[in-house]
């Protein structure tokens, strides 16, 4: 055995011979492989071998036609046949709601290059003859996709990494990973020690034992998933024997299941209720290739509906029914990425659709390894989207909730509620009283909107305007006209100091930091390729202090890279506030006549102006206020101990009740935001765009000194920058908005795609932000969005068609 390597990858399964293959092709070759019995001894075996290119997220459906499009290349490169069938894909409609979520998806197929059509039940007769079509409204088809053997792709997959001087170990199991003084790690096992600069985790259903080794708790469980095999089928006997093609997988959404062929019989794959998580505690030491006893009972109304759907199932002895762990995370999305608070340390891990997925996710993280950045957006799957909320007990909840709703419609406005309430702020009792809607992110309850008295509380999602339009336009109209506060308490706040703390944070922004105490600035910590990874808010305190503020949905990911960074010397302080201080916003044009009333500071525009802020008191509460928001109105947020917020939230009322104050949940934040042109970290900045295509080179001083990225911009600079930022105004569409995802047209090339939308309710127009291609976006410039399958005439507009000169802002 090897004492040294660059990379240890632990785990012989599809996904973790994929992280190894993509190392070796990138050129690592001194990799090495450790599994702990065979390769493919967990999950892969028993995976039913699907491949759905369906997905809405523009992250992991690129990982998934990445995946597809290999698979079909390893025979050629390996020698080694994957028995890839491409027989297309189906996916049935019964109602109108589930067809507008495949014109949704379209949007996103369409930016990453999925081939589809839409098509109607005739079609679908056409396509699968022994479908019945009764009660269809139509299908999405996809040419492409089909089924594979997981066990042969990942020994394509293999032989292709061993030709590159890759190593595996079978029977290998790793029992202790330890740290290492020089930054490497040691990772011990029974025939001996390997000493590697990184760690890959891709352990699957042994997650509980790898969050072990590591310190870490990893937030994947798995759940059990069945599928049914059954005998021959005489209707497929005899299409096989008049020689005609296999038929598509079919996939009947509302009845949640798959069915496909299977050895001239049929493998039917239901996401049942009642599936049980499963080794969140641990795997036993008794369980190999284990499967669990199969539960019919369970099964049985997917088993009617498939009757129903396809007569000929009913023909057809069921052979057996296999029951095997698959992993999952709260969302049901992967984890892949770096772990957080360890070094070099990376994982691969919860893979639902390990097969689809694995290619892709190989092939990112890989290339995250070597380069140091992925080439995708890869904040869908980073593991530091979740926070400690996400604990074991949350996560088996969750996971059970994401395995039933893997077929259900994919709403953008959807709040699921299993594991709810975990996080909530001080007055969560007070504004439920008011007729709080809620939602959730990062664990945190956050009000969506208000319904007035009389109102149900209550979400009709939709893809379309929906139940709650007119009370966010109500709450948006408020502020613009009046004034609001919202609850921003889940924002992530850090508060750095210390003697060497400006240098270092100079180097991690690419704007120069506030020089005078009290000075806000808006800061984006960018990858060495110029995007923007983070965006923080930065006021200069006394002394060497800086308190930063960033997305609540961004607290572990922002603290990850900010603690990852600090000097050995000791010359640098981190403390994470986010827990211990909420903040409520104050805004509108009342908002200083308010404010006023229960505070002793001057807060006219000479002794507070925008853009800065003041230690002072409001009512008896000791409070950071800065005068900056969201929402691009007049406006302060007042950052305070947790314990203060009930009395501060109090006092506003009492001030503001004569101004007829009122609430404002997020999704009026969102349009209000929108109405300004603000961009949203994570949503229209990510990683994928750099700060100059984002329109925000203001905020990028390329001449102050060395900062992560500059070069990237310096270069880009100097070659034209390919894409720009574009605020569009879309017409002639009534019943619907952009919310991200969908293409730009200019004639039948696409040209970009929109990042967010919505309706501008003080404007009165519908919005989208987004990215163009170079030359299209000039103001006046005449183009198409696709919206829901059709396509609507838009224009670029001026940035800010809100207050463009912040007049209201400044006053």
């Amino acid at each position: 055995m090897k004492t040294h390597a660059r990379v240890v990858v632990i785990g012989g399964g599809v996904v973790g011979v994929s992280t190894l293959y993509h190392l070796a092709r990138k050129g690592w070759s001194d990799v090495v492989l450790c599994e702990r019995t065979e390769l493919t001894a967990g999950s892969t075996w028993h995976a039913a071998g699907l491949l759905p290119l369906f997905n809405m997220s523009y992250s992991v459906g690129q990982l998934h036609k990445y995946s597809v499009d290999l698979y079909k290349t390893l025979p050629g490169e390996t020698g080694q046949d994957v028995s890839f069938h491409v027989t297309g894909n189906l996916r049935l409609a019964t109602n109108e709601e589930r067809m507008d979520e495949y014109r949704k998806y379209c949007g996103t197929a369409n930016t990453i290059g999925v081939p589809f059509q839409i098509i109607t039940p005739e079609d679908v007769a056409a396509l699968w003859p022994l479908c019945n079509s009764e009660g269809l409204v139509g299908a999405l088809y996809h040419p492409d996709d089909g089924h594979i053997a997981p066990a042969d792709v990942t020994q394509a997959m293999a032989i292709g990494a061993r030709n590159r001087g890759a190593v595996i170990y079978q029977n290998t199991p790793v029992t202790a990973l330890e740290p290492q003084s020089n930054g490497e790690w040691r990772v011990r096992t029974p025939g001996g020690d390997i000493t590697c600069e990184h760690v890959v985790c891709a352990t699957g259903n042994y997650s509980w034992h790898t969050s072990r080794m590591l310190g870490i708790y990893l937030p994947t469980i798995p759940v059990e998933h069945q599928y049914i095999v059954t005998d021959e089928v005489p209707e497929l006997v005899e299409r096989h024997r008049q020689g005609l093609p296999e038929l598509a997988v079919l996939r009947e959404s509302d009845a949640s299941y798959y069915l496909r062929e299977e050895r001239q019989g049929y493998i039917l794959g239901p996401y049942e209720k009642g599936a049980p998580a499963r080794f969140w505690d641990g795997v036993p030491e008794s369980f190999e290739r284990d499967l669990f006893p199969g539960d019919l009972d369970r099964l049985m109304p997917h088993v009617e509906a498939a009757i129903k759907r396809v007569p000929s199932f009913e023909r057809a002895g069921i052979k057996d029914i296999v029951n095997g762990p698959i992993a999952y995370t709260p969302d049901g999305s992967p984890l892949v990425g770096p772990a957080w608070d360890l070094r070099n340390v990376w994982l691969n891990e919860g893979h639902s659709f390990g097969i689809t997925a694995a290619g892709g996710a190989g092939w990112q993280l890989a290339e995250w390894i070597v380069e140091g950045q992925p080439s995708i957006d890869m904040m869908d799957v980073d593991p530091r989207r979740f926070g400690a909320y996400a604990n074991q007990p949350y996560v088996r909840t969750k996971n059970e909730e994401a395995y039933e709703h893997v077929f259900i419609i994919h709403y953008p406005d959807e709040e699921r509620p299993a594991a709810r309430p975990a996080k909530t702020s001080p007055i969560h009792d007070l504004l439920d009283g008011m007729g709080a809607v809620w939602g959730q992110r990062y664990g945190w309850e956050r009000p969506n909107w208000f319904a007035p008295a009389g109102v149900e509380r209550s979400d009709v999602w939709s893809f379309r305007r929906t139940n709650y339009f007119p009370h966010v336009a109500r709450e948006h109209r408020n502020v613009r006209e009046n004034v609001g506060i919202i609850d921003i308490t889940s924002f992530s706040k850090f508060r750095v100091s210390g003697p060497g703390a400006e240098a270092w944070l100079d180097r991690l922004v690419c704007r120069r930091l506030p020089r005078r105490v009290g000075r806000i600035h808006l800061a984006h910590a960018l990858t060495p390729q110029g995007g923007v990874r983070s965006e923080f808010t930065i006021m200069r305190d006394v002394g060497d202090s800086f308190y930063l503020v960033s997305s609540g949905a961004a607290e572990r990911f922002d603290g990850d890279y900010l603690t990852k960074h600090l000097p050995d010397d000791g010359s640098v302080r981190l403390d994470n506030l986010t827990t211990s201080h909420a903040t409520l916003v104050v805004a509108g044009p009342n908002a200083r006549a308010v404010l006023s009333k229960i505070t002793e500071t001057e807060l006219d525009d000479g002794s507070f102006g925008w853009l800065t802020g003041q230690h002072t008191h409001v009512g008896l509460a000791p409070v950071r206020l800065m005068r900056i928001n969201f929402v691009g109105e007049l406006g302060w947020e007042i950052h305070h101990p947790v314990e203060y917020q009930r009395h501060i939230f109090l006092e506003l009322l009492r001030a503001g009740a004569e101004f007829g104050i009122g609430q404002c949940g997020m999704r009026a934040m969102d349009s209000l935001r929108i109405e300004k042109s603000y961009r949203m970290w994570a949503q229209d900045l990510t990683r994928e765009y750099t700060i100059l295509e984002a329109g925000l080179g203001r905020f990028a001083a390329t001449d102050k000194g060395e900062f992560v990225g500059r070069d990237a911009l310096i270069r880009q600079q100097a070659a034209g920058v390919p894409r720009q930022f574009v605020t569009i105004e879309v017409n002639d569409i009534a019943d619907a908005d952009p919310i991200g995802n969908e293409p730009l047209w200019y004639g039948e090339t696409m040209i970009g795609r929109a990042t967010a939308g919505a309706y501008g309710h003080f404007i009165g127009k519908s919005l989208a932000l987004g990215y163009v291609d170079h030359g299209h976006g000039a103001v006046g410039t005449d183009l198409e969005i696709e919206i829901l399958g059709e396509r609507y005439p838009a224009r670029v507009i001026p940035e800010s068609p809100h207050d463009p000169d912040n007049e209201r802002l400044r006053g």
